[in-house]
């Protein structure tokens, strides 16, 4: 009798001990599992600190702060700090990363219906733009990625694209031919430049700066804001002005760990995720001009392209992923701009 009460009290301690344990465990279960707690969760994304991004994020974790009396808190980590934009998207699809900022082409790899924006000159301006993300587009788009276990809490501001180099000026498609241009790893993207006559050179967006100064890339594209705050204008001659892709960046959360959350904070999140959203969209429409003066009191020798050249350069590229992307999708787009 005496062995089974010491047998007994034994396995009470285990018992006791292991549930303490597993209440004390790191990570983020304590946070993200409570409905009315104390919630932190990261937010990665790849601008530099003085970027739009950056200040478009703490706007946001302030605007959450506020609407849950301070129980959500949101800690905003520029520059990659937190990984690589990939790394961050499939660490977000795993549930091991809590929110990330990216774009549109970045996602293309995770969900290939993304690239459908990423077709060049399909936006005509930035109205055109918030037409489309804030309306039955924007819907479908963020339905595909939440199969992916990506939750679309609003749709932000990356901007339209130009075209940078060391070489010359570009005023035609010619201009870029022999030139390796570096662009993202987007399908579009590649085929799109290299359509153009360019040696289109996908790489990470952190390699960048490195292979325009050692030479690895002649130029590469980006809105104007990417080329003031990461100071290509050290490594780039020439700005050329072509508006030839639009990309977005949306604000993303891992489904799982939106789910774990009350409905109260989700509702917070989305809020304060769109108002942001008017405000960025806003400002970035606003800011290109003074960025490109001083894009040229850097240094840089600004022209714009001949954009109907261009425009008639990349009719193909339509023709080959029409039947990707369906006529009826692309069709969509473009009528919510007329």
């Amino acid at each position: 009798m005496k062995n089974i009460k010491s047998l007994t009290l034994f396995m009470i301690f285990i018992l006791m001990f292991t549930l303490f344990t597993g209440c004390s465990s790191g990570g983020n279960q304590d946070t993200n599992s409570s409905a009315k707690g104390k919630v932190v969760l990261k937010l990665g994304h790849t601008g530099a600190p003085d970027h739009h991004y950056q200040e478009a994020s703490l706007m946001f974790a302030k605007k959450v702060a506020e609407k849950t009396n301070n129980l959500v808190e949101i800690k905003v980590f520029p520059s990659d700090q937190l990984g690589k934009q990939n790394e961050l998207i499939e660490g977000a699809q795993l549930g091991t990363v809590d929110m990330v900022l990216t774009s549109d082409v970045q996602l293309s790899s995770f969900e290939p219906l993304l690239g459908v924006v990423n077709l060049p000159f399909l936006f005509k301006d930035f109205d055109h733009v918030t037409k489309v993300f804030n309306g039955p587009v924007g819907d479908k788009l963020a339905a595909a990625l939440d199969k992916k276990g990506l939750t679309v809490l609003g749709w932000w501001e990356n901007g339209f694209r130009h075209i940078t180099n060391s070489k010359r000026p570009i005023n035609t498609p010619a201009d870029l031919k022999g030139l390796k241009i570096r662009t993202p790893n987007g399908a579009v993207f590649v085929d799109t430049f290299n359509m153009l006559g360019a040696s289109a050179t996908p790489m990470s967006f952190g390699e960048l700066y490195s292979a325009l100064q050692l030479k690895t890339v002649d130029g590469q594209e980006n809105p104007t804001t990417h080329i003031l705050t990461q100071k290509y204008y050290e490594v780039q001659s020439y700005l050329s002005l072509s508006n030839h892709i639009h990309v977005v960046e949306p604000l993303l959360i891992s489904k799982v760990v939106y789910e774990k959350l009350s409905s109260e904070y989700q509702k917070a999140l989305k809020e304060a995720a769109k108002e942001v959203s008017i405000w960025e969209f806003e400002k970035v429409k606003t800011m290109e001009a003074g960025e490109i003066e001083e894009l040229k009191k850097k240094g840089m020798k600004v022209n714009t392209v001949n954009l109907q050249a261009f425009q008639e350069a990349t009719k193909e590229i339509y023709a080959k992923y029409e039947p990707k992307f369906t006529k009826e999708l692309i069709e969509e787009i473009r009528a919510a701009g007329k």
